[in-house]
């Protein structure tokens, strides 16, 4: 349902011809904070548009540029916005992203893509979707710890009961269904008994569409934990038809609807938080056990290496953390820079990307809880 979601790892993460523009902004979603949003793209284009002048000379960059300017020149787009923003453009390619979290300005000419950012909006560990759920409804949302949004749902996805089932009011056959057929031999039924198994057996209905569409629309190309938010009838009711492997046990106790989003969203991370802390301290574990036997390593150099070699399954990297340098993908041979070469990328996203490409798993980590000093934290296959 979500692009980058699909996006990530077919295009961004592919290989394209260079120059690679990657922009990063943060945003904001109401007036009058957001009028500066164009202003600061503004400023961003610019050194890209120096840094492009300066790493690549002889190529057209024009037709990139341009995109990005007509992009800070629509007024509906930035009246769009929400916490965070991430653009990224070659001669072929042009990509925007909303997101749902604040980022770090960011304005890079290199080689590849500069993804690092988007592995932590991405990664499951702090993200989570949030069903809710009624007899005549379904409505969804994803957050993380800072921010929900409702998501806006495919015209597939079985929004409400009718839509779903195919249901009008006053339906002959809907009627027919309640009451039973009249006629010789047969007997009519009224009451509230067959009114209520009508219902029941219609919201049964319900609950099985939007369980299937939430599984194979969201949680599936996700990955990510769901909650469920409903009055408690309706619990044990969705959890004997579900089969999604992705809903958690632990549940919100009331439809969103009777809740503002900040307090959706205090609830859902109060549930969540101890799966988050519970994950991380996992990984700081095992990386911990890996390197008492050599199965481990922290330092950028000989990870880079084994990132080559496609010897990593899982990489802790330290949030909001840059080193500036080359990566050699075929050698693993890593060469540290100044922060101000514009001709180089970051060691820690350029290692990263190599090792997903590979089948690794990236986590990004919070700088007080990386379990070393390094910048990058490896556990490797062999």
């Amino acid at each position: 349902m979500d692009a980058l979601e699909h996006e990530y790892s077919t295009i961004l993460l592919a290989d394209h011809e260079p120059p690679c523009v990657s922009l990063y902004q943060p945003t904001h979603r109401t007036h009058p904070d957001n009028q500066q949003d164009p202003i600061r793209f503004r400023n961003l284009v610019k050194e890209l548009e120096l840094t492009l002048a300066q790493k690549y000379p002889g190529r057209e960059s024009a037709s990139i540029l341009r995109r990005f300017y007509d992009l800070a020149e629509n007024g509906s787009f930035w009246n769009r916005a929400l916490d965070g923003l991430a653009v990224f453009a070659t001669a072929e390619l042009f990509k925007v992203y909303r997101l749902q979290r604040s980022v770090r300005e960011m304005a890079i000419v290199a080689d590849s893509f500069h993804t690092k950012p988007l592995m932590r909006f991405l990664q499951s560990a702090g993200r989570y979707h949030v069903l809710g759920l009624n007899r005549e409804q379904a409505v969804l949302f994803e957050g993380n710890r800072y921010v929900i949004d409702e998501l806006e749902l495919t015209s597939g996805f079985p929004q409400t009961a009718a839509d779903a089932l195919g249901l009008k009011e006053g339906d002959p056959e809907r009627m027919k269904r309640a009451h039973g057929r009249a006629g010789p031999g047969l007997t009519t039924r009224h009451g509230t008994d067959v009114r209520q198994d009508l219902v029941d057996n219609e919201t049964e209905r319900f609950f099985r569409a939007v369980d299937e569409a939430v599984t194979e629309q969201c949680s599936r190309p996700s990955g990510i934990p769901l909650l469920l938010a409903a009055l408690p009838e309706h619990h044990h009711l969705f959890r004997a038809v579900s089969r999604n492997p992705f809903l958690v046990a632990d549940t919100i106790d009331t439809y969103p609807g009777a809740l503002s989003l900040d307090k959706l969203r205090e609830r859902a991370w109060q549930l969540l938080l101890p799966r988050y802390l519970e994950r991380l301290s996992g990984l700081v574990e095992q990386f911990g056990a890996a390197r008492a036997e050599e199965r481990g390593g922290a330092d950028l150099a000989e990870v880079a290496r084994a990132a080559a070699a496609g010897r990593v399954a899982t990489l802790l990297i330290e949030a909001d953390r840059m080193i500036p340098g080359r990566f050699d993908p075929v050698s693993g041979a890593i060469a540290f820079a100044p922060p101000d070469d514009v001709g180089v990328d970051d060691l820690l996203d350029d290692v990263s990307e190599h090792a997903l490409r590979a089948g690794g798993e990236v986590v990004i980590v919070p700088a007080e809880r990386m379990p070393t000093d390094t910048g990058i934290a490896a556990i490797y296959r062999y």
